[in-house]
């Protein structure tokens, strides 16, 4: 037991501590807003990145809607003497309890999913407990990765390609929301290639490999990485930058799997999902702002991670119809996408500062969504009050529920 009185230490986008009580009811709040509507055990999964954005939503809505059982994998840090855990070790915490009540059988296993040993692990756990695996969800998001033949640490960077960039920026530094100047300067060759082989398609590929060489793709397998495509707005320091590169490789290798790895009706996919505020896209230069513009043009018309995840699992599930574009991306993000709607962000991007003085709304709704990320003003939690800060990573080792395997 360790009760600590913690605060948020926020400067700007950035928030150091989470609260543990408000981290889970972010889960529970996501949870209650999915319908429910599953009747006993559904397909097995993996989920690569399951602790935070677009991975806890396809985690909570495949839960809620589809029984899902298997096997979700992220890399979050303990507590410590000078800070709390992480958000994303909370929130597995609170959603392995949902799971569990639900009935349930999801394994959770903290690791580093880019090294081989991560990957030995996590597999020896599904082959065990779960065997074949029907769908796998690529939705991890780090700064650095390792090459696991190489030993060579990549380290990523978000910057232009060819050309410097200036664009308009949300500023939270001094606790209240103006437009900045942003300038980046052109990435080179080398940081573009460490940037591709962070978040691009590389692991995704050793990991539908191993599977494959243990013999645990199911007949109809799926796998699907998230991606995201955004507006001509952002597209120079996103899609035109280095993090499009890494976005293409990440399409291009969805082609390669399903000319070489994946045999029959086994199909790999990129899922191009729509804007949303996520620990990952706040650190992302002019995002914020955009975001912003986009929340005031659409209001409720803003759809959440777990109404994209909806979308999602009903077409991998067959509930409705795969429908992919020219390139055979699933697409999430029509909504963001619109004619009409990109037309009223662009007036708001046309002049930033009028702009936000008419999105005061939009800006103050990102920063209490970002702030929800960590734990962070939500309503019903005591913040007044010391919280319990080690609380226990879910055992992935044994299961008590009623769909777990014999050999369990």
């Amino acid at each position: 037991m360790s009760l600590r009185q913690i605060d948020p230490k926020q400067r700007g986008f950035l928030i150091v501590n989470s609260h543990p009580t408000g981290s889970a009811a972010t889960v529970e709040r996501m949870w209650e807003r999915i319908p429910a509507r599953t009747d006993g055990s559904g397909p097995v999964v993996l989920l690569l990145g399951h602790s935070a954005g677009y991975g806890l939503a396809t985690l909570l809505t495949g839960l809620r809607q589809h029984g899902i059982r298997g096997v979700g994998v992220a890399y979050e840090g303990a507590e410590t003497e000078r800070r709390t855990a992480t958000a994303g070790w909370y929130r597995t915490a609170a959603a392995a309890r949902l799971a569990d009540e639900a009935g349930n059988d999801f394994a959770f296993v903290n690791t580093d999913a880019f090294s081989e040993q991560g990957k030995a692990e996590v597999l020896d756990l599904v082959e065990k407990r779960f065997g074949k695996v029907d769908h796998l969800i690529y939705s991890l998001a780090a700064p650095r990765r390792t090459d696991p033949v190489t030993g060579t640490v990549h380290h990523s960077v978000i910057k232009p390609l060819g050309r410097p960039y200036q664009a308009p920026a949300l500023d939270f530094s001094d606790g209240t929301a103006k437009v900045t100047s942003l300038h980046l300067e052109p990435a080179t060759e080398e940081e573009t290639e460490a940037t591709v082989q962070v978040m691009g398609g590389a692991d995704w590929q050793l990991w539908v490999k191993a599977l494959a060489g243990r013999s645990l793709l199911a007949d109809r397998f799926t796998t699907a990485a998230l991606t995201y495509i955004g507006s001509e707005l952002t597209a120079p320091v996103y899609r035109q930058g280095t993090i499009g590169a890494a976005k293409q490789h990440l399409e291009n290798t969805a082609g390669e799997l399903n000319d070489t790895v994946l045999v029959g009706s086994q199909r790999a996919f990129t899922a191009v999902a729509g804007a949303a505020v996520t620990q990952a896209s706040s650190a992302i230069p002019s995002i914020a702002l955009y975001t912003a513009f986009l929340h005031t043009v659409l209001g409720d018309g803003f759809r959440t991670t777990a109404q994209q995840a909806e979308d999602l699992w009903d077409q991998l599930t067959g509930a409705t119809a795969l429908v992919t574009d020219e390139q055979g991306r699933i697409r999430l993000d029509g909504w963001e996408l619109d004619p009409k709607v990109q037309d009223q962000v662009r007036e708001l991007w046309a002049d930033p500062h009028a702009g936000l003085a008419r999105s005061a709304e939009g800006a103050t709704w990102f920063m209490a969504q970002l702030r929800e990320l960590y734990g962070w003003g939500l309503d019903g939690v005591d913040y007044d009050q010391p919280d319990e800060t080690t609380i226990a990573w879910p055992e992935p080792q044994h299961s008590n529920h009623p769909y777990a395997s014999p050999t369990t």
